[in-house]
């Protein structure tokens, strides 16, 4: 038993709460990065499932708590929670805009690219992926995004293109070669974020833990519920070349993260 559960069974909320995220505040951390880097946006988000968590007196952990059998360890079922709960801040946040074509003068590969991030709200990792996965060739990362910088360009000089800005602000429309470098700083991240979702709820915490936190073997072992620091070492680099050959698969290389 851990001591927040303790708490909770002696009915010391206040106690339990103070507790509870003592000890799992850099997992709740290490969770909501998975899906935002902005500093503001992670706190927010921080702040919300802190919110959510203390909610009705700590609902969600007494419900958890009470359970006769548990089906998955804490720290699996924490991050599930955090990983909903981050996922739904953003999507209040954003939403999803519908705009009107305007992208008659592309290329069709163009075309494709301006329709997914544009008319269906796409980041432009997805627009990559959903691209790939039609072409027969492939195309490497490097080749979208010389194509998607093109697209920008043709659609801001084509008769339209005065509509680009009014339509979709918040996305670039040119950009000089170090934010370019920057743009692709930040799709690789993206792509990495997604490979790092195909590995199971145990095997991408103990990578975010061991990896991005450098936490000690043991201690990470201690949280995802491991044996010992050497199957903390197995399982981090399984899981390291399982998203070495994800992202080859998308024209990553090791070198490019």
């Amino acid at each position: 038993m851990e001591d927040w559960t303790a708490a909770l069974d002696r009915d010391d909320a206040e106690a339990a709460w103070d507790l509870f995220i003592s000890r799992y505040r850099r997992l709740i951390f290490a969770a909501i990065r998975h899906y935002a880097q902005d500093y503001d946006d992670v706190m927010d988000v921080f702040a919300r499932v802190c919110e959510a968590l203390r909610e009705d007196d700590l609902r969600r952990l007494r419900a958890y708590h009470a359970q006769a059998e548990h089906r998955a360890r804490f720290s699996t079922w924490l991050v599930t929670v955090v990983r909903n709960l981050t996922i739904d801040w953003f999507r209040r946040r954003d939403g999803r805009r519908r705009l009107p074509a305007v992208a008659e003068e592309l290329p069709p590969r163009q075309r494709q690219m301006f329709e997914h991030v544009f008319l269906e709200g796409r980041s432009h990792v997805e627009a990559f992926e959903l691209i790939r996965a039609r072409e027969s060739a492939g195309m490497t990362f490097k080749e979208f995004l010389r194509e998607l910088h093109a697209m920008y360009r043709a659609v801001r000089e084509g008769r339209r293109g005065s509509l680009l800005r009014e339509l979709h602000p918040v996305l670039p429309i040119e950009t000089r070669p170090d934010e370019a470098s920057a743009v692709e700083a930040s799709e690789r991240q993206t792509l990495l974020e997604r490979a790092l979702a195909t590995l199971s709820e145990q095997d991408r915490v103990a990578v975010e833990l061991y990896v991005a936190e450098e936490l000690p073997a043991a201690e990470v072992a201690r949280i995802v519920g491991l044996p010992n620091a050497k199957a903390v070492y197995n399982r981090v680099y399984r899981a390291l070349a399982t998203l070495e050959a994800h992202l080859a698969r998308s024209g990553i290389g090791s070198a490019d993260v």
